[in-house]
């Protein structure tokens, strides 16, 4: 026999004597996987605050849960509310942004915010999303018949003090953006309801801003309406700060 096939031969011979070898051998356990990555779905938060009815526990919930960004941007997202957070900044000595972001499109409801996109802290969109939700809303379709669809405001971050219709030296709560002023909303049958037109009297518009403006009391720290002085004569001041005023 040639040499080449004396080789192919005895290869032959041991291909088989270790296959049958084999049989004898146990099976030797499949390497274990690495684990798998976290995904980035997570299962909402059951009772999210948000989708709670106010009560007297309200506003020590939503300091509570605003306490840390992270557990506060956990309340939005499980709400399905936007929320894009931002690095903090220091303006001024006095004004600044710490753990907030930008609240967008509260994508559980209808209603949107004009103008869109608020820059306010954390803390500022949990209150006032629970808020929307528990009472501005459903306050619209049971006192006025008709949903919200679009909530007027007067923005949220300003590097300014107080204004109490005169000199002041104390710094407001929007130089922090931890304050919106609330203006009106729209509805969807067409019609605007404003604080500066509908306050006064007893109609049902008048009715409906009184109803969110004592609701609001139980979420934020203060609250200020046209019952308070002239400058408010126009706009709920809503501030999610440990302050405790309402009027």
């Amino acid at each position: 026999m040639r040499p080449a096939l004396r080789l192919l031969a005895a290869a032959a011979a041991t291909t088989l004597l270790l296959a049958g070898c084999s049989r004898l051998l146990a099976e030797r356990p499949a390497a274990a996987g690495w684990p798998a990555a976290p995904s980035r779905n997570e299962a909402p938060l059951v009772g999210a605050l948000i989708d709670r009815p106010i009560d007297a526990a309200t506003r020590a919930a939503v300091i509570r849960e605003s306490a840390a960004l992270q557990q506060c941007m956990a309340q939005l997202t499980a709400a399905r509310v936007t929320f894009r957070p931002t690095p903090d900044r220091a303006t001024t000595p006095t004004c600044g942004l710490s753990g907030g972001g930008v609240l967008g499109p509260d994508m559980g409801t209808v209603a949107r915010m004009a103008p869109g996109d608020v820059e306010m802290t954390c803390r500022t969109a949990l209150a006032l999303s629970l808020w929307r939700r528990q009472s501005l809303e459903p306050a619209a379709r049971e006192i006025l018949g008709s949903d919200v669809v679009q909530i007027d405001h007067m923005g949220a971050y300003a590097c300014r003090n107080i204004n109490n219709g005169g000199v002041s030296n104390r710094v407001s709560a929007h130089a922090q953006a931890a304050a919106l002023d609330f203006a009106g909303v729209r509805l969807r049958d067409g019609r605007r309801i404003t604080v500066k037109a509908d306050w006064a009297g007893d109609a049902p518009e008048a009715r409906f801003l009184r109803r969110i403006r004592d609701d609001a009391c139980r979420i934020f720290g203060t609250t200020l309406s046209p019952d308070y002085n002239a400058v408010h004569a126009d706009h709920l001041h809503l501030e999610a700060t440990e302050t405790r005023f309402c009027r």
